[in-house]
Formats: structure tokens, sequence, C-alpha cells
């Protein structure tokens, strides 16, 4: 193909000082051709690209079609069901109540429920008209220590911060909320004076850059903390932990997007790379943790403190809960990330192959935190592609309380899963800082379709309690939900994932499936213990041998 170049080049060139010479008035024919060459030969000792140095000019074809794979996949190849990581069925949904369109389907299911995986709701033939039901249930968030509890709604908005949202989606993410009298967590680039304007409930999230309550080295401020925490609308305060799409992973701010803005709204300095070390520096074990917890309660003036974690090392949280019951301090709320998370930026090796999923991570939590007796004064959060009426009663039977949603909002704002949200390129302005593109995204708008689509989306979970012929959410087990694991087996949650008994982690015999993790985990350190496997243990783990 170089040689190729070479002779149709040559005929270019020539072929067109034949027609100038010939008429003058062709020589504008080099705008065309005179480009075309000068790439094809600029391709030919470029060292970079191996196909276009072979395939001059041509070989470009590759990357446009590279750019274009995406769509055309999307619109032209994919069916309903097999997109990712939100099908054409799971977005469609979305839009249709985020703009009240009718959300019904005609001809029955396109699932395949014979396929392993496939789940279901047991209904009931006692069913209760959803008229009868209230169609905005309530949880109260706040525990004994907690002097402002609050009120949530069971399904809100999961944490998004200003800068990987452009300012235009945070508004209308908090006008949404505001409306419709749910929380918006700020994520943990700090409350902006766009999740603020609206005046919609904010869930404060703080993570290990402390941003908005930090002083410039980088460590905690609590001066800083206490005034922006006792602002009306921060209703309650998320410590992160680890998140879903990137657990155990830290972050940089490079210095080019650390503008004034960013600058006052996180408490850095302005024009310099901004890190966020992977773990927090306010506190090293889990005991410390719980101090950290209750000065931030005592600060705030009373409010619920939580904190977020995709469960990993299962071992860190028995610590965790026993450093709760050794200081009588306990957190108000536990948000559970699953490993398949995340709506911006993370390595690739870290969103496909770190963290518990959400459905393991929510009954693990529920189970240890009722075998230590905690869980009456603890509500869980279960966060993790929740964008449906039966993904909130799947994940409230696990063991949730509330659920929060992040790209089921995106999708409200009017994101189409192009897939760029690490690009700056979001084409439909909601995942970029790109302002002829932000421009696309009208607030008043995707405000009102944010209302709907939670609204319709809460409204129709009440409708799955009808029919199951329950009236409150709390009342949803495991029980209630079925799996097909083979072709003829069928589990419901409660046999996939078996309840322990309240407080049977208080006192030895430890239930089996937790002794390992109760014998490696200490209130003094997040580092398992130095255990060593014995024999007993080794035939434990290995029956058959």
């Amino acid at each position: 193909m170089r040689k190729a170049f070479i002779a149709i080049a040559a005929f270019l060139i020539a072929l067109t000082v034949m027609l100038g010479l010939y008429q003058p008035f062709l020589w504008w024919t080099f705008l065309f051709t005179g480009p075309f060459v000068l790439l094809g030969v600029y391709d030919l000792y470029q060292p970079k690209h191996s196909i276009v140095r072979n395939y001059p000019v041509f070989g470009r074809l590759r990357y446009f079609m590279e750019e274009l794979r995406p769509k055309v996949y999307q619109y032209f190849v994919e069916s309903d069901t097999n997109g990712k990581p939100f099908s054409r069925l799971n977005r469609s949904l979305i839009y249709q109540r985020a703009k009240k369109d009718n959300d019904t389907i005609p001809f029955g299911t396109q699932l395949d429920v014979y396929e392993n995986g496939y789940e279901w709701l047991s209904h009931s033939i006692a069913a209760i008209s959803h008229h009868e039901l209230d169609l905005s249930p309530r949880v109260m968030v706040g525990g004994p220590e907690c002097k402002q509890p609050y009120s949530a709604s069971i399904y809100n908005i999961s944490a998004m911060s200003f800068g990987s949202l452009s300012q235009n989606a945070i508004l209308a993410l908090n006008g949404g909320a505001k409306m419709g009298n749910f929380a918006h967590n700020t994520g943990e680039g700090g409350i902006s004076d766009y999740h603020a304007g609206p005046g919609g409930d904010l869930i404060w999230q703080i993570g290990t850059g402390y941003f908005g309550c930090r002083h410039h080295d980088g460590s905690f401020n609590y001066e800083a903390f206490a005034e922006r925490s006792q602002t009306p609308n921060v209703r309650m305060i998320e410590i992160k932990l680890s998140q879903g799409a990137k657990p155990g992973h830290g972050g940089i701010l490079p210095a080019k997007k650390v503008t004034p803005e960013i600058a006052r709204i996180r408490l850095v300095k302005e024009g310099f790379d901004v890190i966020s070390p992977p773990a927090h520096a306010a506190f090293s074990t889990p005991l410390e943790m719980m101090a950290f917890v209750k000065k931030l309660r005592e600060l705030s003036g009373g409010k619920p403190i939580g904190f977020k974690l995709c469960i990993g090392r299962r071992s860190e949280f028995f610590a965790i809960c026993k450093a709760m019951i050794e200081t009588g301090i306990y957190v108000d709320f536990i948000t559970v990330d699953g490993g398949e998370g995340g709506t911006g930026a993370a390595p690739q090796e870290f969103s496909n192959a770190v963290g518990m999923p959400l459905r393991e991570g929510v009954a693990f939590v529920y189970d240890v935190l009722s075998g230590f007796n905690l869980k009456k004064h603890i509500k869980i959060i279960a966060s993790g592609k929740i964008s449906s009426g039966f993904d909130l009663v799947k994940n409230i039977a696990l063991g949730a309380d509330l659920c929060n949603s992040a790209r089921g909002m995106m999708f409200a704002l009017g994101c189409i899963q192009a897939l760029e949200c690490n690009s700056n390129t979001c084409p439909t302005g909601v995942a970029t800082q790109d302002a002829s593109l932000m421009k696309g995204l009208v607030v008043e708008d995707k405000t009102v379709r944010v209302f709907n689509f939670q609204r319709l989306t809460v409204q129709s979970a009440v409708e799955l309690l009808g029919a199951a012929g329950l009236r409150h959410p709390y009342q949803l087990t495991r029980a209630y939900i079925n799996r097909r694991i083979g072709q003829n087996i069928m589990q419901s949650y409660m046999e996939t994932f078996p309840y322990i008994p309240e407080g049977s982690l208080l006192q030895t015999p430890y239930p089996s499936q937790h002794e390992l993790g109760m014998t490696l985990s200490t209130s003094a350190s997040f580092s398992p213990t130095d255990y060593k496997v014995s024999l007993v243990d080794y035939q434990h783990a290995n029956p058959h041998q």
C-alpha cells in the first residue's frame, strides 16, 4: 500500500499540474489533492502507528470506524436485552418514566425466563390495590445519638460530584430532588453552588481528599466541616471508605482542572494537582474511625453520620462492627456500593475485577449487623444499577432500607450511554465541562424529568409490594424473591442467602459462615489478625480431601 500511495500521489500531483497549465483557474484543485498528499507523506514517516505507516491516509479510516463502533452497535446491532451496562429495555423504561410516556410493554416479556439468573417476585392471591398503599414511603435515618434524624425517601440520587457532572446536570438533579422531596448525594467533590442552589436535601459525602473540609496540606479541617455541615439543606453526612467503580483506588485532579471555582468549592490551591489518597488520614483503625464519627456528629449538630463502602476484605467490616460494640458509638447508616457501580472514569481492572457485587454485599452487611445486634440502630442504603421498581424491591428484600441510583438518574437527565463520561465529550451535556455541550441540557426540562422518574419508579415498587400482599417495604424478606440457578432448580433469596440469628455474633459458637471473619478481625486494626490456618480449618475448607 505504501508503493500504491506513492503512485497515486505522483499521479494526482501530475494531473493537477497538467490541469493548471492547461487552464490556470484549475490550480484550485490543489486545495483537494495537496492536503491528501501532504497527509500521506506525513503518515509514511510518522513512527507511532504501524497501520497508518503501511496504509497512508486510508489507514486512518480504522480509527474513524473505532470511533463509530459503539454508536453503530448500540443503534443497529444490539438487541433490546443485551446492551451493556444497561440494556435498551432498562434505558427505555427510564426515558419513558422521565417523560411520563406510556411505560407498559405489549406481547409479553422479552426476557428468557428459563435462563439461569432470571429473577421474579412471589405475588399473592390476596394482593392489595396500590391505591390503598402509601405511594411515597419514607424511612427514618438516625440512631440513638442522632439529634436530627432524617426522613428519607426509599429512592435517592447517588454520589456524583460537580466536575464529573456538568453544572446544568447538578442543578437539574437537585431541582428534581427538591420537587420530589428526596435526597441528593454530593459526591466527594464537595458542596458546589449547583448542589446548594435549588434547595434540595443533600447528603454530603466526604472522601479521602476531604474536599470542602480540608487544610491545604490535605488534612481534615474540623472548623470548615462544622460550618458547612450545619447548613439546613445538608441532611446527612457520608464518609466514603470506598466506591464500587474503583474500590481501594485513589485519584488525582490535574492542575489544569483546578479552576478558581473548583478551588473555592473544594478548598484546594488553584492551579495545582490535587491528590485523593486511597485511604483516610483522619483515622487508621476501626476504633479511631468511631471516634471520628462521634466528632462529626457533634460538630454537625447531631445529624446522621454514616459511611459508604464496597465490600472487599470481609474481616474489615467485622472489625468496624466490633469497634461499634466496644465504643457504643454507632453510625446511623451504611451505604453499600456494588462492584458493578460507577458513573465516571475508573481503571478497567478495578471496574471489572475488584469489589463484591451489590447483591452479596447487601446481604452480607445486613447479616453481620444483625449478628452483632446493630441493625436496629443502622439503616442500609443499597447503591449499584438500581433503576426499576423491581430493583428496589430486590435490594430491600435482601436487607436494604432504601436505595440510591446514579446512572438511572443520569438517564433521566438524557444520558444515552455514549460511554464518553471520561473524555469530556458527553454529547448530552451530562458528564462534561464543555460549555457548548452543556447548553444542550436544559435545566428546567430535565428537573421535571428527574422528578418524574423517581416518583414513578417508587410507585412501581409500591405496586409490586401490593402484588405480594404487603403494605410496607420493611415487610419484604428474602423469601419473596426467586432466582433460577439451573434448568430445573430455583431458589429464593432466603435459600441463597440464609439469615443468621440476631445477636449470634456476640457469643460463641458463631454461625459457621462467619467463623473465619470473626477470627481474623479486631477492632484495633483494619488488617487481619496473624491467625494461622490450622488443620481443622483446612479440613473444613476441603471436606472431600
